[in-house]
């Protein structure tokens, strides 16, 4: 269970990345568009884990590892925008959330 300083801290990161995905993503990803669903972070909020689904592209692992390529920029430019909030600039991980895929497997198979 989260503490309400997580939950405030996730929301923090959640904005944030989002916006620099956003903005510097083209330069990352391509035409693929990204968007943060949810981040996790732990007691010590030393560590977030950053949920993303990936849409209009072939293969989502290529998009996700191109953006993990890229986490040392995103985490040092998520510092120069959380500095005066916080006092730890987490350590970030990136993985799929396929959350959209199951939901929309399911539909289809109620389709039949």
């Amino acid at each position: 269970m989260n503490t309400t300083r997580q939950q405030k801290v996730a929301r923090l990161l959640q904005k944030e990345i989002a916006t620099i995905l956003q903005i510097d993503g083209k330069n990352l990803y391509g035409s693929a568009l990204v968007t943060v669903t949810e981040v996790s972070v732990s007691r010590d909020f030393s560590f977030a884990r950053i949920y993303v689904s990936i849409f209009t592209t072939g293969n989502k692992m290529d998009v996700l590892q191109t953006i993990e390529s890229g986490k040392k920029e995103i985490r040092y430019k998520l510092g120069k925008q959380v500095k005066n909030q916080l006092r730890i600039i987490p350590e970030i991980v990136f993985e799929i959330d396929d959350t959209l895929d199951y939901i929309e497997n399911i539909n289809n198979l109620l389709k039949k």
